[in-house]
């Protein structure tokens, strides 16, 4: 992929894409553009600084919240400065799903299996037409939620005391940690906040490093699953890996992140077809938990790691709870995607309303999050604050 083309060449980048896509593009009549095909973001960012071709328009497979999505864009326009247009493969879309991603900047969407006239019907148009259509288009207004100054202050005042005090809880924790079992202490898991923005979520480590191995054999206790008691299937008992992933033999060139598992996002695709599950996955009695990290969590110190993305600006001290990306991307529908128009928080309206009144179903955490999402204010917030404090002392663990 180092060839050094013309600079009158006009190139479009494929990113992360199969044969097959990268064979419809390559035999698809582009107006004589050629196309380059790269395995992952960072070797096209390499060859395209170092060779500097003539770049009008980048394909990305990926899903929408995948690392290949929005976030990708994100990336492309805000550290690259590159706003040539940029088109997304997807296996799973819906009519709210392309609203969202066209308003997050992304040219346009194709849906698998895509076929060889739209190509050659749609990207050149947009490549030709783009110098008009991307003022219109902006990534940078799609998330529309910013904090207010006074709450802005409020968290970094509240999160850096906070810190200062904790110290030394903060200082025995990572000692007990590191006593009980092996592995780091702190870990982060990609999470989606407000407006669906990507961001690296920090807690302390409460899982044998291990974890994420032994979660295919505990998906039958899913608290939020609709039926506990099915059978874990052949499916979900296989690798993480597509065939694609396995037959390359360098790891998974399309990763997507929970809190403690990287899935192959063609192989997770491929499995919520096959069994559609509950957008929330929590075990009770989790077998994976470590002694220290089960007081941890039961005591809420987990999550005091999260002060500094309050810090950073990525969450607030209240808001709703950013998500993992395979339960965001389930929530894209009308009805709940209000959710993702509040801030990002520590705590929530769903957390004080609920801890310590028994099992909570997947529908009342969303409507919560949604009253939170149309009522919240500083003030609310405030409210919010001072009920958190005496839900803490409360003995389940949500």
């Amino acid at each position: 992929m180092n060839t050094q083309l013309p600079p009158q060449v006009q190139v479009i980048v494929l990113l992360n894409c199969d044969d097959f896509i990268f064979t419809i593009f390559s035999e698809a009549n582009l107006g004589g553009r050629e196309v380059k095909r790269f395995a992952n973001p960072l070797l096209f960012f390499a060859d395209w600084e170092k060779n500097k071709f003539n770049l009008v328009a980048i394909v990305s497979q990926s899903e929408v919240l995948g690392t290949g999505g929005i976030s990708l864009l994100e990336t492309l326009v805000s550290k690259k400065n590159i706003t040539v247009p940029f088109f997304l493969v997807s296996q799973q879309l819906s009519e709210s799903t392309v609203k969202m991603t066209l308003k997050a900047g992304v040219a346009d969407v194709f849906k698998l299996p895509i076929k060889k006239e739209n190509i050659e019907t749609r990207i050149p148009f947009l490549i030709n037409q783009w110098s008009q259509l991307k003022h219109t288009n902006n990534v940078l207004d799609f998330h529309k939620y910013k904090t207010p100054f006074i709450k802005r202050v409020f968290d970094i005042f509240f999160a850096g005391l906070a810190l200062i005090m904790l110290s030394p809880l903060l200082l025995i924790i990572c000692i007990l940690l590191r006593l009980e079992s092996r592995g780091p202490i702190f870990y982060y898991a990609l999470r989606v906040g407000s407006g669906y923005r990507t961001f690296k979520f920090y807690k302390f480590r409460s899982m044998f490093v291990n974890a994420d191995k032994r979660l295919k054999d505990l998906k039958h206790l899913n608290q939020y699953a609709p039926n506990a008691d099915d059978s874990v299937t052949k499916t979900e008992e296989e690798e993480y890996l597509c065939d694609e992933c396995k037959a390359a033999g360098t790891g998974c060139k399309f990763p997507i992140y929970s809190d403690t598992i990287q899935w192959c996002e063609k192989q997770y695709s491929e499995n919520r077809k096959a069994k559609a599950g509950s957008a929330f996955f929590k075990l009770k009695d989790d077998p994976r938990i470590t002694k220290v990290g089960k007081f941890i969590r039961n005591s809420s110190i987990d999550e005091l790691p999260q002060l500094w993305n309050v810090i950073i600006g990525d969450m607030s001290i209240v808001g709703n709870r950013p998500l993992p990306l395979y339960e965001a991307e389930k929530l894209t529908t009308d009805k709940y995607a209000m959710r993702f128009m509040a801030p990002a928080g520590i705590t929530g309206l769903w957390q004080v309303e609920k801890r310590g009144k028994g099992e909570m179903s997947e529908e009342e955490r969303l409507m919560l999050d949604n009253k939170y999402a149309e009522n919240h204010s500083f003030w609310y917030d405030i409210k919010l604050i001072l009920r958190t404090i005496p839900a803490l002392l409360q003995k389940e663990s949500v």
